[in-house]
């Protein structure tokens, strides 16, 4: 195989599993609704179970719904008839997936199932068979053919079951009215928590840390203030405590170059007016976002008067972790 053959194949492994998912929209339909009426009545939790490759996007499914709001985990179906169906308690639903419906791992495990009254959906290719028959739901997730060319590998099959599960567990997480919240609860420990869950308030210099100065200080002063309070900036406030400008170190340079008479001018003169400001309940993340569009490093951050309570810089946000 040269390098156009290469390519080639894997536009048609992509093509094969682009179709199988164009296929899938059709499906979601009344069986779909039941399936996530019968998961959001479920007392207990979600337990799925797959062998093989099956396996593999069954325990991501059950990680997908866990992080979304549904308790859930993947019980392994071979293991489940030695001693983990012990696992699976009354008041428990089962997510049982098989491209055949006939993996005899799962099929082992049925009538204890039934026996327990736990509610069964099925992921599988053919809903005529022993799973799809004994299922309270059945979605079907049958492709057309695998991307692999022996048509025997699990392939565009894996795709359309891990899509099956993701619209599973965003129309739920959407009908819980999950936010985003409640997402960062559930991820505490990585970057994507600490984006979703820090707030300006927890990472902003607040009372006699913030920089400021009142209009009409010499910008001889106003240095004075930038440097003791080491955020590279000061703000600048009128008689009624309300945040007017904003004096830089990159305006000390231009007013430097403009052979500015530091000891004699006023900070109102080469203040930049009207500057950028967020509340104390805005997430960090998104003043990072800010920082980067506008080519800022710092900002205050004031009250419903438009006073300033706070204020942080680029640093701030890089101690904080969410870069």
């Amino acid at each position: 195989m040269n390098s156009n053959d290469f390519i080639s194949t894997g536009q048609d492994v992509i093509r094969i599993e682009c179709e199988a998912l164009e296929q899938l929209l059709e499906r979601i339909d009344q069986s779909f609704y039941r399936a996530c009426k019968a998961i959001l009545s479920c007392d207990g939790r979600v337990v799925v179970v797959g062998m093989g490759k099956s396996g593999h996007i069954g325990g991501k499914i059950a990680a997908t719904l866990a992080s979304t709001g549904t308790p859930a985990f993947f019980v392994h179906p071979g293991e489940a008839s030695h001693g983990d169906l012990g696992m699976i308690t009354p008041g428990d639903l089962l997510i049982a997936i098989s491209s055949s419906g006939e993996t005899p791992e799962i099929i082992t495990i049925l009538p204890i199932i039934k026996r327990m009254d736990i509610p069964l959906i099925a992921f599988t290719g053919c809903c005529d068979s022993t799973l799809g028959e004994a299922a309270d739901v059945c979605l079907d997730v049958a492709v057309a053919r695998e991307a692999c060319p022996h048509n025997l590998a699990p392939t565009a099959s894996t795709t359309t079951t891990l899509a099956m599960g993701d619209a599973l567990a965003i129309a739920i997480l959407q009908s819980r009215g999950f936010s985003r919240e409640d997402f960062a609860r559930s991820h505490p420990g990585g970057v994507l928590g600490r984006r979703l869950l820090l707030y300006v308030e927890d990472v902003m210099h607040s009372g006699k840390d913030i920089p400021i100065v009142s209009s009409g200080t010499i910008v001889n002063e106003a240095l004075h203030e930038i440097s003791k309070k080491n955020l590279g900036m000061t703000g600048v406030t009128d008689g009624d405590g309300k945040l007017i400008g904003v004096y830089t170190d990159g305006d000390l340079r231009r007013t430097l170059n403009q052979s500015t008479d530091v000891a004699t001018r006023l900070i109102d003169d080469v203040m930049t007016p009207g500057p950028q400001t967020v509340t104390p309940r805005t997430l960090a993340a998104e003043v990072v976002e800010l920082m980067r569009k506008r080519s800022i490093n710092g900002v205050f951050v004031v009250n419903d008067s438009g006073q300033p309570v706070g204020a942080l810089n680029a640093l701030d946000l890089m101690r904080s972790g969410i870069f």
